[in-house]
């Protein structure tokens, strides 16, 4: 049968599942009949190559024997159709519950084929670059038989920390120095670590190795950096930074792991840009001062940085956990892997091809592509595997999954969210169940109850069980048919009223915790000078003016309470009440204050606010300037006015005596000849000669 222009291909395996082709072809909804393989990938590939020789597009529901599959369809040369590939055997028929033909088994195998039949769009991406120059860092003897181990391959530089006891090689086949380590910058292929007290070797080292000449200041740059000091890491979450690898040198085989992956490490390598990002509605900051700092305070690897009022993200250094998208509250930062709405249309397809074969209950079940699938596929070989409500919704982290996506989840008909987070994103636990309690307070308020949405935390397959099959799923969510798209805000929205518009007991108003993005604005309005400086710094145009009335208003549904408008305010008479409304209101432009302009005393035109002019008077009217009869007046005068009064005022301030005419060479020589004409007529008064006087 085909479904979404691809031709689907099943097999039970050796008939290990029971697939009901005639039930799994009706929830599918497809063109065709579809007839389920027992051997596709060996009695039957005959079968396979015919099939795949008449399609442009075919989806395997099965995994493991991909590569055996590929390589069959070489055989087709040019006329090979693009395949994809679904698991459906371990995510559902190889549970215990498929082996008990239960109907939800039925609908989850036709969403998770659903699902898998979506065309993706690809992410964009960042090429870095390495050559091979790797710079080794330790303090014994290890550090420079592990630099030889790359020696082959690699360009290899050694730098002891200082102090270092080091025997000298018989033969110094790779560039030794001293130095001690300050810092160090970069990503794969663009390294630049800075060191203090670097010195090179001395040749006639007998029994130790020494240094020479005065230790000097300088940097290294390199392409990988393998560093077995075994202090301090040179980044923060060293785990993330692709080119850095840090083992405990005390441990032989995460030593070797290192040095395996580093000796194939030369070559171009594509890293996805996780994250898109709109600095048209980012709310970090507006002329200054500073309103959203959530992505600031999440990132593990300070991959973002302040650019101006904006910010901007570094996508070499990026590891892609996702935790700035969950914690924005606008939406600026998105997980772009994969891109666009790629992760609601699957999550709208998954749950609503589910519900509408038939099943019940659903508990979506969020986990990564490599310790989620992994713990799943043990559980489904040597244990009950997942139960048949359980939809397992594989992404690139579980940390990237925010309150639109579990909100959109429950709202499109899931009983339950549970997000399985691996071992090594256990720190990180702190970021998600604050989103969780936002998410806790939304569904209790609306009386769906608590525990919507859970993080699950296990080592091993048992636990996953005892967590998915210990407890029964919540009661089921009536369903809606969204077509949620965009970003952050507007799934959000559509998602919250949905849950309204089918909630046991609706309400107007959920007060909801610090830090909810969701809230209003509390105003003074009797202190307010309606400066409107908050409409300025509002990224979202939650607070607006009038042009042709001095007026605040402010629409609740905008406001995502980044406080930028609160630490704007001239007059402090700004604070948040975080909390979620439903409320038409909430929807519609309010005024929260506004006047009469005030008219000039002078001219009558409106040039101010009553409230500002007040302000104004009352920090001026003490000033040495605005003494005496009349001049406090000039504040109530507008620009114009206040100008021609100053001039024309009898002690203007500004005003000042005559102009001195200044003096040329001309008038110098004038008085001079007028001051020897003066003596001479004196000399002729007294009778007196030129000799005599």
């Amino acid at each position: 049968m085909k479904l979404n222009g691809k031709e689907v291909l099943v097999c039970s395996c050796e008939d290990t599942m029971s697939i009901d082709g005639d039930a799994l072809a009706k929830a599918l909804g497809g063109e065709g009949k579809l007839q389920p393989a027992r051997h596709l990938c060996r009695v039957e590939l005959d079968r396979f190559m015919d099939d795949a020789g008449k399609a442009d597009k075919i989806l395997v529901a099965c995994t493991q024997e991909a590569p055996l599959f590929l390589d069959a369809l070489e055989e087709l040369g040019d006329k090979a159709p693009e395949a994809n590939f679904v698991n459906i055997r371990e995510l559902a028929g190889w549970s215990e519950d498929g082996q008990n033909k239960d109907t939800n088994v039925t609908a989850k195998m036709a969403a998770l084929i659903s699902e898998a039949a979506l065309e993706v769009r690809d992410a964009t991406s960042v090429t870095m670059v390495s050559t091979g120059i790797v710079l080794v860092l330790g303090k014994d003897d290890s550090a420079i038989e592990a630099a030889r181990k790359l020696a082959d391959r690699m360009d290899v530089t050694v730098v002891l920390q200082g102090g270092a006891d080091v025997s000298p090689p018989n033969v110094m086949d790779i560039p030794v120095f001293m130095g001690n380590i300050k810092s160090a910058r970069g990503h794969l292929g663009a390294f630049e670590v800075n060191v203090e007290n670097f010195r090179p070797t001395v040749p006639s080292s007998k029994s130790k190795l020494e240094f020479t000449g005065i230790g000097e200041a300088g940097s290294s740059t390199c392409d990988l950096i393998l560093d077995l000091r075994g202090d301090t890491p040179l980044f923060p979450a060293p785990e993330k930074r692709d080119g850095y690898f840090n083992p405990d040198p005390g441990n032989p085989a995460l030593v070797m792991e290192a040095l395996f992956t580093l000796s194939d490490m030369i070559g171009e390598y594509e890293k996805p840009k996780y994250i898109d990002y709109d600095a048209g509605i980012c709310a970090h900051s507006a002329s200054k001062i500073t309103g959203c700092t959530n992505c600031f305070d999440v990132c593990p690897t300070i991959a973002i940085v302040p650019n101006g009022d904006k910010v901007k993200f570094d996508p070499y250094t990026c590891a892609g956990c996702g935790l700035c998208a969950v914690v924005c509250p606008t939406g600026a930062a998105r997980y772009n892997l994969p891109a666009g709405d790629t992760v609601t249309e699957r999550l709208r397809t998954l749950v609503g091809t589910y519900t509408k074969a038939g099943g019940e209950t659903p508990v979506v079940l969020v986990h990564d592509d490599t310790f989620g699938r992994d713990i799943i596929a043990l559980s489904a070989r040597y244990g009950r595997g997942l139960p048949g409500h359980v939809l397992p919704l594989a992404i690139n982290q579980a940390t990237q999954i925010g309150i639109e996506t579990i909100t959109l989840a429950l709202a499109l008909g899931a009983s339950e969210v549970a997000i399985v987070l691996p071992p090594k994103k256990r720190e990180d636990r702190d970021t998600l169940l604050g989103e969780f309690a936002i998410v806790d307070a939304i569904t209790d308020g609306l009386g769906y109850g608590t525990g919507r949405v859970r993080l699950l935390e296990p080592d091993d397959p048992d636990q996953l069980e005892a967590a998915l099959y210990g407890t029964a799923p919540a009661t089921a969510i009536a369903a809606s048919d969204i077509g949620a798209a965009g970003r952050k805000r507007s799934v959000l929205r559509l998602s919250l009223d949905a849950l309204h518009r089918k909630s046991p007991s609706p309400v107007d108003e959920i007060v909801l915790p610090a830090g909810a993005p969701f809230g209003r604005v509390l105003v003074d309005a009797e202190n307010c000078t309606l400066c409107l400086a908050c409409v300025g710094a509002c990224p979202t145009g939650a607070l607006k003016d009038n042009e042709g009335l001095p007026q605040l208003g402010f629409t609740e549904d905008a406001c995502v309470q980044c406080g930028l408008c609160k630490n704007t305010c001239p007059e402090k008479v700004i604070s948040l009440e975080p909390r979620l409304s439903f409320a038409e209101e909430a929807r519609s432009h309010q005024v929260i204050k506004e006047e009469q302009p005030f008219l000039c005393i002078r001219c009558g035109k409106p040039f101010a606010t009553h409230a500002s002019l007040a302000h104004l008077t009352d920090k001026l009217k003490d000033h040495a300037m605005f003494q005496g009869p009349g001049k406090l007046d000039r504040i109530k005068m507008c620009d114009d006015c206040r100008i021609v009064q100053m001039a024309t005022d009898g002690d203007n301030p500004l005003a000042h005596g005559t102009v001195p005419v200044p003096k040329t060479t001309e008038d110098y020589l004038r008085e001079r000849d007028d001051l020897r004409k003066k003596a001479k007529d004196d000399m002729i008064k007294k009778g007196l000669t030129d000799g005599e006087a």
